[in-house]
C-alpha cells in the first residue's frame, strides 16, 4: 500500500474547483512558458508552439517552423526604446536550429541554424541585452541573432542548464561539473564579446539536474543522487549541502519503513526553486524545504506523490505545489509545528523560550529536541486529478488559476470555481442591463 497522503472529496482548501482542456499539440507537452499577465505558449515533443489566452482557454497562434521536438523555450522581451515593448519568444529544437518568435502576430522573426548538436537550454541576459544557447557549446548572441562570441567544444554530454550570476558571470551545468563562464566586452568594437572559463567546481557526485539562482549573492544546485550543494555567487565557493535527504535518521518524523538503500532515480533532485529564504526541491518522489540561513532541511514529505516529482513552485499563503509522473497535481501548505511530537508541554517546552524556572539541564534536552525535529510540516490542503499521465509542470495565473502539461498531449487550465461563477453571474447581469436600456430606448 503506497504511504503517500490522500485528501477526500472535501477539498475546503483547494479553489481549483473548475477545469478547461486545451487542445491541440500531438505529442508530449514539456514546456509551458509565461509571455505576460494573461498569456502563455506551450511546446513540446511534436516541435510546435501554441500561443494560448489564460482568462479564456482560446487558441491565439499555431506556430510550425521546427521539424523535431522542442528541447528549450524562454521568453524574450524586446527593450528597443523605439519600438513598443515587444514579446518575442525563443524556441530550441533537436533539429539544431533556434527560432525567434513574435508573440503578437505569431510569425517566425529569425531562424538559426548553424548549431553542430541540439541546444539544450536558452537564457536571456536582459542586463546585456543578450542571450545564451547551451549545447556541446556555449554561445552569446545578440538581439539580432549575430554570434558575438562561442566556447570550444566541451564535452559530448554538453551544457544541461544555464543560471545567470552577477558580474555578468553565468554557471552552466556540464555533467557532474559547473563550470563558470564570465562575458567580457571587447574593446574592439561595441559588440564584441568574449566568453572566458572562469573556473570548474567538482564537488558533485554525479550529474548535475537542477540550478537556481536565489538572489545575488546565492545559488543551490541538485544533482542525481540526490546532493544539494549551495553556492555562494560571488567567488564561486561552496556555503552548504544536503546530502541526507534519503536518510530516515536525519528526519526522525517520517515513517520507518524507509529503504536506505535507494535507487539514484528515487534521490535525484529534478527541480528546484527558491525565495529568499528557502530553497523547495523536488526530490525522488518527496518534497523539502531547505532553509538557507539554518542550513538544513525543515519539513519534507518524502512520499509526496506515488512516482518522481517532476517540478515545483512556491505559491504566496505558504503554500507550493508539486506535479508528478504519476499525473496528480498537489497543492501543499507550509505549517509550523505547534509543538513537539509526543511531548507533554512542560515547564521545559517553556524554558526553551526563556519562560518558567530555569532549569538547565530541561533546557539542554527540549533544545536538542528542536534541534532534531524539523520545525514546520506540510500539510496536504489540494490535489487536482486531470491528466491522465505525468504532468511535466505548470504555471501559476494567480487569480486567473493555473496551466498543467502533460505527457498526455493535453493543457489544463484550473479555475477557481467560486470565482468563475461570480464572474458569470456579472456578465449575465450586464447583458440584462443593457438590454433592459435597449427596452427603454424603445
Amino acid at each position: 500500500k503506497s504511504s503517500v497522503q490522500t485528501i477526500g472529496e472535501e477539498q475546503i482548501q483547494n479553489p481549483y474547483t473548475e477545469l478547461l482542456v486545451l487542445k491541440g499539440h500531438q505529442d508530449i507537452v514539456r514546456f509551458l512558458v509565461q509571455i505576460d499577465d494573461y498569456r502563455f505558449a506551450s511546446a513540446g515533443d511534436d516541435g510546435i508552439i501554441f500561443l494560448w489566452n489564460a482568462q479564456t482557454g482560446e487558441k491565439l497562434f499555431e506556430l510550425h517552423g521546427h521539424t523535431q521536438k522542442i528541447t528549450a523555450i524562454a521568453p524574450f522581451s524586446s527593450s528597443d526604446a523605439s519600438e513598443e515593448n515587444k514579446h518575442l519568444i525563443l524556441t530550441a529544437s533537436a533539429d539544431r536550429t533556434v527560432i525567434v518568435w513574435d508573440c503578437t502576430n505569431g510569425r517566425q522573426v529569425q531562424k538559426v541554424s548553424c548549431f553542430h548538436s541540439t541546444v539544450k537550454c536558452l537564457t536571456v541576459l536582459q542586463r546585456l541585452d543578450v542571450w545564451l544557447s547551451g549545447g556541446s557549446d556555449l554561445c552569446v548572441w545578440n538581439r539580432k541573432l549575430d554570434l558575438l562570441c562561442k566556447t570550444s567544444h566541451l564535452t559530448d554530454a554538453g551544457i544541461s542548464a544555464l543560471v545567470e550570476l552577477p558580474k555578468n558571470c553565468v554557471a552552466a551545468a556540464v555533467g557532474k561539473e559547473l563550470i563558470i563562464f564570465r562575458l567580457v566586452a571587447s574593446n574592439s568594437g561595441s559588440e564584441g564579446w568574449n566568453v572566458l572559463e572562469e573556473r570548474r567546481l567538482v564537488d558533485h557526485q554525479d550529474n548535475i539536474l537542477s540550478l537556481v539562482s536565489v538572489n545575488d549573492l546565492t545559488f543551490v544546485t541538485g544533482s542525481h543522487v540526490g546532493e544539494l550543494i549551495v553556492w555562494d555567487a560571488l567567488d564561486w565557493t561552496k556555503q552548504a549541502s544536503e546530502y541526507n535527504f534519503w536518510d530516515s535518521s536525519v528526519h526522525p518524523d517520517v515513517q520507518p519503513e524507509i529503504k536506505l538503500s535507494q535507487s539514484p532515480n528515487e534521490t535525484s533532485v529534478q527541480h528546484l526553486t527558491s525565495d529568499e529564504e528557502c530553497v523547495f526541491a523536488a526530490v525522488g518522489k518527496g518534497i523539502y524545504v531547505y532553509n538557507l540561513q539554518m542550513k538544513r532541511v525543515i519539513a519534507c514529505q518524502r512520499t509526496a506523490h506515488d512516482s518522481s516529482v517532476l517540478h515545483i513552485e512556491k505559491l504566496p499563503n505558504r503554500q507550493l505545489m508539486s506535479c508528478s509522473e504519476d499525473g496528480s497535481v498537489r497543492i501543499w501548505e507550509l505549517r509550523e509545528k505547534q509543538q513537539l511530537p509526543a511531548e507533554p508541554v512542560s515547564t521545559g517546552f517553556f524554558n526553551m523560550w526563556g519562560f518558567g524556572r530555569a532549569n538547565k539541564q530541561t533546557n539542554q534536552a527540549a533544545k536538542k529536541m528542536q534541534d532534531n525535529t524539523p520545525m514546520y510540516f506540510l500539510e496536504l490542503v489540494g490535489d487536482l486529478i486531470g491528466h491522465s499521465s505525468a504532468v511535466q509542470m505548470f504555471l501559476y495565473f494567480g487569480e486567473l488559476g493555473l496551466a498543467t502539461c502533460s505527457a498526455d498531449h493535453l493543457i489544463i487550465l484550473w479555475k477557481d470555481g467560486e470565482r468563475e461563477s461570480r464572474l458569470r453571474s456579472l456578465t449575465l447581469f450586464q447583458k440584462l442591463a443593457e438590454n433592459g436600456d435597449l427596452q427603454l430606448k424603445f
